[in-house]
């Protein structure tokens, strides 16, 4: 049981006449007349609980709130939209059996049974859809219940033990970790490269986990096997690839790090047996604004983070051709080896689109593999009125694309794609003979689990194929103009509503970056929010402004009102970046935030 929340019969009472006092109900008599109301057999399922446990033994909190609170649930919905209950409503109420088994210990043993298991499955997946999904997602609700570090260790009961729990006591953990996680799917959650919820995409993660497949070869995994091949074809395409090769991968990181991978083995194929150790210094080339996954993966794969050059970008954060051929230069005179340049399809605080056509011809002069990380903006490819954004990616030698971001599919969803079939597999492999026999009694060809990395993989198609299957590429086409379009009109509100609000710059993706300043800092020069200080009070203003994004954030999470991340930028101090990509966004949302911020703003001088 959870300490300090059992519940006497007393407190049953008094709970029935709250919700009484809630619902409109008026207390009646119980007789036989009443017995087949839901609340009468609510309460006759306590009493048979308690009765059959002992007085000193009622139904522990987290089964019993959980239960009344989807009965209360329903009774407000039904008596907004002026339903007879009793006649209309269906509460479907547990048997007196049923609440035994949320009772009992979790077995130690492996594999579902549905005497022991289906009571707490469904109560877990009723729970998830109520509060997670429908709730999680409903304005009128906190995006997160804030705690403190220490507090929520208090909170929650997270020590594993030695011995186990009942079913109704780790039922009451799993309500806790969705009351005290974000809701990421909430429409004022803006925080991050990826929010929102999508129905499709659920339902497929979902069955994915039902199924829990690992997809490195056909006869473990059939469907995923061919729902991959499908999808990645269609993804190539989009590129427009005429022909290819690819796979999923745990994150745009990942993705990131096999075109470096590719890169290297395609200047270097002996690299595979001999290593690194004889080939002198290795260099890729990518824009100071790149993600840092490429920093990560030079220091991975033996290139060294030194040898990443970062290359100069032009005013609104696109890579400057003209300082990419002067790097280029520079490292020919130092006897380097190129073995990359990484451009970016949507750059991480700006989502600026670098020029890929015009770094596409750099490249074929002087033979060097060109990488295109669309992991943010890629989505763009999908909307013809979008997708010359990104002109010239068709030149590209591979391509790292998320759906998980723009297109707001359930994380993890990466997607790596090369125009060089059959590289993948000549670089990675390793043929282990237990996994990938040749003599098996289907084509292996179908085995494509040699080409990966890694060797388990969950399934990440599905829960993207679901949502293709059930939208089509023009739904997909319609997410993606909506938010660009929320971009674009956010932008607009910022450069209009003036009282201290600064857009840093006309957003090219859906990254809407802005300064908010109180009345006390609305004299600040411009050049301060560039980063140009010339004076002291230069500096101080500097400080000021700094202060503030942190400072409102705080207050924005503690009060579960919204979420929205900031940054500084090359000189310039701190300012917000709004992120769209979720299509249930509205623009009077869009109002809501702006007068959310400057609510904040003036509660903090208060």
């Amino acid at each position: 049981m959870l300490r300090s929340e059992r519940r006497t019969e007393n407190n049953w009472k008094r709970t029935v006449e709250e919700d009484q006092e809630k619902t409109g109900d008026v207390p009646e008599p119980c007789d036989e007349s009443r017995k087949g109301s839901e609340r009468y057999l609510l309460y006759l399922v306590y009493l048979f609980f308690s009765l059959s446990y002992g007085a000193a033994t009622p139904m522990p909190y987290g089964v019993w709130e959980y239960e009344r609170e989807r009965y209360l649930s329903q009774k407000l919905k039904a008596k907004e939209s002026n339903e007879d209950t009793t006649t209309t409503t269906t509460v479907s109420t547990p048997s007196p059996a049923s609440l035994v088994r949320m009772e009992e210990k979790c077995g130690w043993e492996t594999g579902p049974n549905r005497v022991q298991h289906e009571t707490f499955l469904k109560a877990v997946l009723d729970m998830l859809l109520e509060k997670a999904v429908f709730e999680g997602t409903n304005r009128k609700n906190k995006l997160v219940e804030w705690q403190e570090p220490e507090e929520l260790k208090q909170k929650m009961n997270l020590a594993v033990r030695e011995e186990g729990m009942t079913h109704g006591e780790l039922f009451a953990l799993m309500q806790q970790v969705v009351k005290y996680s974000v809701k990421t799917g909430h429409p004022y959650f803006i925080n991050q490269l990826y929010s929102g919820l999508d129905v499709y995409g659920l339902v497929g993660q979902w069955v994915t986990d039902a199924l829990n497949p690992s997809v490195y070869t056909y006869e473990v995994a059939p469907v995923f096997t061919l729902m991959e091949i499908e999808v990645l074809s269609a993804m190539a395409s989009l590129v427009g690839f005429e022909q290819h090769d690819g796979l999923f991968s745990p994150g745009g990181s990942i993705s990131n790090m096999y075109g470096m991978l590719l890169a290297r083995y395609r200047t270097f194929p002996e690299i595979k047996s001999k290593g690194c150790s004889e080939l002198g210094r290795l260099v890729a080339l990518t824009s100071i604004d790149a993600h840092y996954s490429l920093k990560k993966a030079a220091m991975t794969l033996g290139l060294g983070s030194d040898n990443l050059v970062l290359v100069n970008t032009d005013a609104v954060g696109r890579m400057d051709v003209n300082h990419l051929k002067h790097c280029i230069e520079e490292e020919k005179k130092k006897k380097s080896t190129i073995i990359m340049v990484c451009a970016t399809a949507g750059t991480t605080v700006l989502g600026a689109y670098d020029p890929v056509a015009a770094i596409a011809d750099v490249c074929e002069k002087e033979g060097i593999w060109l990488h295109v990380d669309a992991a943010w903006g890629g989505g763009a490819l999908i909307s013809p009125a979008l997708r010359h954004k990104i002109r010239g990616i068709h030149r590209a030698d591979s391509v790292t694309w998320n759906p998980h971001k723009l297109l707001v599919a359930p994380q993890q969803c990466s997607v790596f794609l090369t125009r060089h079939p059959g590289l993948l597999k000549a670089c990675n492999s390793a043929s282990a003979a237990y996994l990938f026999q040749k003599d098996k009694f289907y084509n292996t060809s179908y085995d494509t689990g040699d080409q990966h990395l890694q060797c388990g993989r969950r399934a990440d198609v599905l829960k993207f194929w679901a949502m293709w299957k059930a939208k089509g590429t023009s739904g997909l086409a319609q997410h993606m103009e909506r938010v660009f379009s929320l971009a674009e009109e956010f932008a607009g509100m910022v450069s209009r509503r003036g009282r201290g609000w600064r857009l840093l710059q006309i957003p090219e993706c859906t990254n809407v970056c802005f300064w908010y300043l109180p009345p006390a800092l609305h004299d600040v020069p411009a050049a301060v929010l560039q980063g140009t200080l010339t004076t002291p009070a230069d500096h101080q203003h500097f400080k000021r402004v700094s202060a503030v994004a942190p400072r409102l954030k705080e207050r924005m999470v503690r009060e579960g009102r919204m979420m929205i991340t900031y940054q500084p930028l090359r000189g310039r101090p701190n300012f917000f970046r709004l992120v769209l990509q979720s299509s249930q966004v509205t623009s009077h949302d869009l109002e809501y935030f702006i007068n959310t911020i400057e609510e904040l703003a003036q509660n903090s001088q208060e």
